[in-house]
């Protein structure tokens, strides 16, 4: 519709009508009216319905009906694409440039993504990363239901709702065997998931949360519970090993537990030796109950050099096992004693 019709309508109707994109305008006592539909993404449709106007020329006044259609239809209002009148049809404008409805959903219309028809102007259009469909046409790939007001993912290409996306791909917690909702709470172990509020001591049922535990056996235990229950007890102060220790007769011992019997120093990582079930360092058990050697007068300990050799109830360290006389070793000889002497063949025949 051009300026003369503009002014057509306002020499016989006393109103000023003007072409405002996005605006249904319509004029007072029914002179004319400019219908304009929306459709998605700012596309206006618009129908022009000629009425004739009551206060000027009478109720269904014929010669105001001919005049104002003689008016309007002196200059020609067609498509731009298909030529054909929009007089009394709906149309649509591109830049100011009328098309009707068919031409313009097929010149500017998007095609669906999924059913791969086109989306007409007058139907609802969804659209995700470049992708466009109909309302009905956006559903989960796996379900069927609609996604038009749901959280969705995409996987492979494929839109997948919430509930799908997590029976699918989320871990479940192995107490309750229920899906860990995205963005929940957590925890893992081994392989294995659980709620956080699922993760409870064996011992006292209560939740481990985030902290210590001990498994055993296919069951974990708060640090409390597990120490109760199963942890070792020191032999000597009967409390609770928590960790480290040593083992003396198949009993733990805590290290600062395990004591020499005589001088109380400790006895883990060093050498000891034991008279009768007590333990001893080597010097104490020397000075103790070790037997002197007849040459150096030194204990047999048992340690380092500590083969010996006993004859008529003395002992010798083995490498003080010589000859009385000329200091020859004597291991693995024959010797002669002499009171209390010994001596090699070679020195007694003399």
């Amino acid at each position: 519709m051009r300026y003369l019709t503009h002014e057509i309508l306002e020499r016989f109707c006393g109103y000023t009508c003007c072409f405002r994109r996005g605006v249904s305008i319509e004029h007072l006592g029914s002179c004319a009216r400019l219908s304009v539909s929306v459709r998605p993404q700012s596309d206006l449709a618009h129908q022009l319905d000629l009425k004739t106007p009551d206060n000027h020329f009478g109720k269904g006044s014929k010669t105001g009906v001919k005049i104002l259609t003689e008016s309007i239809m002196s200059e020609s209002f067609d498509c731009e694409s298909c030529k054909e009148s929009l007089y009394g049809e709906k149309y649509i404008q591109v830049d100011d440039v009328p098309h009707c409805v068919p031409c313009y959903d097929r010149l500017y219309g998007n095609t669906c993504h999924q059913c791969k028809e086109l989306i007409a102007h007058s139907a609802r259009e969804l659209y995700y990363e470049d992708r466009h469909y109909h309302e009905q046409c956006f559903r989960c790939s796996r379900c069927g239901c609609s996604l038009a007001d749901e959280s969705f993912t995409c996987q492979n290409d494929a839109l997948v709702c919430n509930a799908c996306y997590c029976s699918e791909f989320s871990s479940k917690c192995v107490a309750c065997n229920k899906t860990v909702m995205p963005g929940s709470k957590k925890l893992e172990y081994g392989g294995c998931t659980w709620h956080e509020e699922c993760f409870i001591c064996c011992g006292c049922e209560q939740p481990i949360g985030a902290q210590a535990f001990i498994p055993d056996k296919g069951d974990y235990y708060c640090v409390p519970c597990y120490e109760g229950r199963f942890a070792p007890r020191c032999a000597r102060c009967k409390q609770i090993l928590v960790h480290g220790g040593v083992t003396y007769r198949d009993e733990p011992w805590h290290r600062e537990c395990f004591l020499c019997t005589g001088c109380k120093t400790q006895l883990a990582g060093q050498p000891f030796t034991t008279q009768g079930e007590d333990p001893y360092c080597v010097k104490c058990f020397s000075n103790l109950y070790a037997q002197k050697c007849v040459a150096c007068n030194k204990p047999i300990t048992g340690f380092g050099e500590g083969k010996y050799i006993s004859f008529a109830e003395r002992q010798w360290h083995q490498p003080c096992f010589k000859c009385s006389s000329c200091s020859a070793s004597l291991v693995g000889a024959g010797f002669f004693p002499d009171g209390t002497n010994i001596l090699c063949k070679s020195c007694n025949g003399k």
